[in-house]
C-alpha cells in the first residue's frame, strides 16, 4: 500500500513497487499478515513520516515466511514462520528486516493472529517494564483499554502483579478490559479519571502511568500519580505541547518519560526484541497472554481498517491478511 498523497484513508493505494532486497544482517520476508497501528494513520496523515532508511509505506509489523536470508545472518533460515517487528513496509508482499528484530511465531498461533503482538509487546514491555520498571503490588493506570496497546498492558501488568486500572469509552470495552485482567475499568467520557484514580487508591494515587493522549492528559496525569510515580507517554492523540506544573512533580519526586520505538537504532529495538522473547512470548504459549484480534481484513480493504480505527469500533488490534 503506497501514499502517493496524504490525507485520508482513500488516499491508501495498492501499487506494484520494486522488490525489498536483504542487505547485510537482514532477511527477505514473505509476508502473511499485518496489523493497523495509530502510527499508520498519523503516517497516511502526514505527521508521521518514516525514518531514515525505512520502507515509505506503512506497516510497523508483520507474520510470514523467510524467503532469503542476507550476509551475516545466522540463527534464521529460508523457510522459517516469523513474527516481526519493522519500521515501515508491512503493508506489502516482502519486507525486508533486521535479523535482530525477528521472533519466531509462538506455538499455537496462527500467522494472522500473530500479527497483532510485535508492536504491542515491544510498546508495551519496553515502557512499562524496561522504563517505567513497573512492580508487584503497584498500582498501574493506561489510558485506552480497549485498543491495542492497552488490552496488551492491562495483560502484561496484571500478570507482573500489579492492581490494574483503565480508561475505556464505552462498557463493551469495560467489560472486556475486565475480562483481560483489570481491576478497575473508568468511562472516561462519564467519569474523571483523576477523582476515581484517588478514589480507588484511598487517595495514593497510581505508580505507572502509559499515556497515548500526550498534552491533553499531561496536567491530570501528574494529578493522578503516586508519591514516587512514573509517568509514561507513547502518544500525542490529545497533541504535543502542555504544561508540567514542576514544583508539583517535585513534590511527589515523580518522573515524565516520553518515548518512541519506531525510530530507535536497530540495536536498541533488538534488545527489546530480545526481552519480549524472553518474557512474553513464553507467556502468551501457555495461554496467559493473548493477541486481541478485533477483525481481519484482506490488505486491499486497508482503507476500511483505518476508517474504524478512527472510529474507535475496534477492541484489540486490526490485522490485515496478505
Amino acid at each position: 500500500m503506497t501514499l502517493p498523497t496524504y490525507g485520508g484513508p482513500d488516499v491508501l493505494t495498492w501499487a506494484e513497487v520494486p522488490d525489498p532486497v536483504a542487505g547485510p544482517g537482514e532477511v527477505l520476508v514473505e509476508i502473511a499478515a499485518t496489523a493497523v497501528n495509530r502510527a499508520d494513520v498519523m503516517q497516511r496523515q502526514g505527521h508521521y513520516p518514516p525514518p531514515p532508511g525505512a520502507p515509505p509505506y506503512p506497516g510497523l509489523e508483520c507474520t510470514g515466511r523467510i524467503v532469503a536470508v542476507g550476509e551475516g545472518v545466522s540463527g534464521w533460515a529460508v523457510g522459517a514462520e516469523v513474527a516481526a517487528l519493522l519500521a515501515g513496509g508491512g503493508y506489502a508482499e516482502r519486507v525486508a528486516v533486521p535479523a535482530g528484530q525477528l521472533l519466531p511465531v509462538p506455538l499455537g498461533l496462527s500467522l494472522v493472529d500473530a500479527a497483532a503482538l510485535p508492536e504491542v509487546t515491544c510498546t508495551v514491555w519496553s515502557n512499562v517494564m524496561m522504563v517505567a520498571r513497573l512492580r508487584p503490588g503497584e498500582v498501574f493506570l493506561v489510558h485506552g483499554g480497549g485498543g491495542g496497546i492497552g488490552t496488551m498492558a492491562i495483560q502484561l501488568a496484571a500478570r507482573a502483579g500489579a492492581r490494574v486500572i483503565t480508561t475505556v469509552g464505552s462498557a463493551e470495552k469495560a467489560d472486556r478490559a475486565r475480562a483481560l485482567g483489570a481491576d478497575v475499568a473508568i468511562a472516561y467520557r462519564d467519569e474523571d479519571f483523576v477523582e476515581r484514580v484517588r478514589e480507588e487508591t484511598g487517595g495514593r494515587g497510581a505508580d505507572v502511568i502509559l499515556d497515548n493522549m500526550g498534552a491533553k492528559y499531561l496536567g491530570r496525569n501528574v494529578d493522578a500519580l503516586a508519591t514516587g510515580g512514573r509517568l509514561v507517554v507513547i502518544g500525542l492523540q490529545g497533541g504535543r505541547a502542555g504544561e508540567l506544573d514542576l514544583a508539583q512533580l517535585m513534590g511527589k519526586r515523580a518522573s515524565v518519560s516520553a518515548t518512541s520505538l519506531r525510530p530507535r537504532p536497530v540495536e536498541e529495538k533488538a534488545e527489546i526484541v530480545a526481552a519480549v522473547r524472553a518474557n512474553v512470548w513464553p507467556a502468551v504459549e501457555a495461554g496467559e497472554v493473548t493477541a486481541v484480534v478485533d477483525r481481519v481484513l484482506p490488505l486491499a480493504d486497508a482503507a476500511e481498517a483505518h476508517r474504524a480505527m478512527e472510529a474507535g469500533e475496534q477492541i484489540g488490534k486490526i490485522v490485515l491478511a496478505v
